[in-house]
């Protein structure tokens, strides 16, 4: 049999291994233009594996796409490659979206006239129907432009192409495959000098398309309800009697309709007030022994009351070595944790605590959020990586001996919340543990944190505590307006950064991995 009957194209999803063929195939399709970055492709495919498409054929990848799904009327008409695809990293993904938005589409040179990409626009517009989709929108390239941008505007480059009176290898394609053309997009791609930085922006509608009553449109809103516990530590017995003193908030919380409830950090150390011990290394050993029976009571409050819970922090001891995790219990049941990453002196003096190495960003049911525990939200570049992952919330456990300390906490956490736009909410403890080292005064004003502009609360204060006594604090964030301001906002400090100056770049480590 002939060989050439043996192959098989092949429309699957992309794969990290098969990224040296993209490599390969975007240096050939775009040789003047940076290529997809490693990074880039593994955000993507962790964010929404469905929407990176590729063509195998005789065993490589010879064409690829990729997207992701937006509330396109966000956005509007008006934006660039950058801001559509947060720097091809697509963490701005939203699956409750109505909008495919296509971001790039590559055919290998050498197979071009075989209808790959217009199997890919195919399996797109396959994929918008199962997801009822209301829409595909394409920044499109015009490669062609650059030959013809000295005797014709843009607009009647695009005219004479649409009118068949020219040929671009991008916006013909994409006419035949049933785009409409619906504005021209300027400064869309500096770096895209073969289209002088100028886009198409094409539409295909869904006729399938069916309006759900839940979704969203621009002018709704998506509240998240965050309840923070500004928890007195006081001389307990036992154990029972700090579980009882946790469910109290708990169902305060829940009754209030609370979808997060935040604890202090270290709050299990209440626990030393009845124990005993030769001294302070020994007592945070000690008290490592109760993680099982401090997993087993927030996970139960969880699932009985209906809410994620923020259990503050806890001292764990792994292979010898002791840890401040803080630990996320969701309300199906599951739980995650973060290791605090940066130790203050003190830890290190009294406890012999040592740093975590992973910055984690979870997926809950109100939306994406990150855990720094108390000093580690004194390092920017934490929050940086975390909103970079797509958090939307940070909860901020903390424990502050005394005014100075907690200014520090809260300062750096509202500087957080503006430089990042994001919320950022604080939960500390108040009260006295005066026979437990290193715990005997607690200062603590507890609060929630919004961007600093209109739309938001006054003083970008969403809400707070009065020092120094034991209660909490509720307040409700909306992540529509976040995503809105984000776009339209006085000041746009997430997207201006400096990315040709600056970046941060995180070192991955398998350390600490649950």
């Amino acid at each position: 049999m002939d060989e050439n009957f043996k192959k098989k194209l092949i429309v699957r999803e992309l794969k990290i291994d098969d990224y040296s063929d993209i490599a390969e195939l975007e240096l050939l399709c775009f040789p003047n233009m940076t290529g997809w970055s490693r990074d880039q492709i593994e955000s993507q495919l962790k964010i929404f594996p469905e929407g990176q498409l590729c063509i195998e054929y005789d065993g490589k990848v010879v064409a690829s796409s990729s997207s992701l799904i937006i509330d396109f009327e966000i956005y509007g008409e008006k934006h660039s490659w950058d801001e559509i695809t947060a720097n091809g990293y697509i963490t701005n993904h939203y699956s409750e979206g109505d909008t495919l938005y296509g971001i790039e589409i590559m055919v290998h040179p050498k197979y071009r006239g075989m209808r790959l990409a217009g199997r890919l626009y195919d399996a797109r517009k396959e994929l918008a129907r199962e997801l009822n989709l209301k829409r595909i929108i394409i920044g499109g390239r015009i490669p062609g432009y650059q030959e013809y941008s000295n005797e014709l505007t843009p607009r009647e480059y695009v005219d004479k192409v649409i009118t068949k009176g020219l040929y671009d290898p991008v916006l013909t394609a994409q006419t035949s495959n049933g785009f409409t053309l619906k504005r021209i997009l300027r400064k869309y791609l500096d770096r895209d000098r073969q289209s002088v930085g100028y886009a198409t922006l094409l539409e295909w509608s869904n006729l399938d398309y069916q309006e759900e009553e839940n979704h969203y449109d621009y002018s709704s809103s998506r509240p998240v309800r965050l309840c923070c516990v500004q928890y007195q530590m006081r001389k307990i017995d036992n154990f029972e009697e700090f579980s009882t003193q946790c469910e109290y908030f708990v169902d305060v919380a829940a009754s209030y309709k609370s979808d997060f409830i935040l604890f202090p950090e270290i709050i299990t150390t209440q626990l030393l007030s009845f124990m005993k011990y030769d001294h302070p290394g020994a007592q945070a050993r000690e008290l490592a022994k109760y993680t099982e029976q401090y997993l087993n009571i927030f996970q139960k409050l969880a699932i009985q009351y209906n809410i994620n819970i923020i259990g503050g922090s806890h001292f764990v001891e792994e292979d010898d070595t002791l840890y401040n995790v803080a630990f996320l219990f969701r309300r199906d049941g599951s739980i995650e944790k973060q290791y605090k990453i940066h130790i203050t002196p003190n830890e290190r003096h009294w406890w012999g605590v040592q740093g975590g190495e992973n910055i984690e960003v979870f997926d809950t049911d109100r939306g994406k959020i990150s855990i720094q525990i108390c000093y580690d939200i004194e390092f920017p570049e934490l929050s940086r990586i975390a909103v970079d992952k797509g958090a939307q919330i940070i909860f901020v456990p903390f424990c502050t001996d005394e005014r100075h300390g907690y200014l520090r906490v809260r300062y750096c956490s509202q500087a957080r919340s503006i430089e990042n736009q994001i919320y950022v909410a604080i939960a500390g403890n108040v009260g006295n543990l005066p026979n437990v080292e290193n715990m005997d005064i607690q200062y603590a004003q507890s609060a929630i944190f919004t961007p600093s502009d209109f739309a938001f609360s006054r003083d970008g204060i969403g809400a707070e505590a009065n020092p120094n006594i034991e209660t909490v604090v509720i307040h409700d964030v909306d992540l529509e307006l976040l995503k809105r301001h984000r776009q339209s906002g006085t000041t746009l400090n997430w997207r201006d950064r400096r990315k040709d100056l600056y970046e941060v770049k995180y070192k991955k480590n398998k350390k600490n991995q649950i």
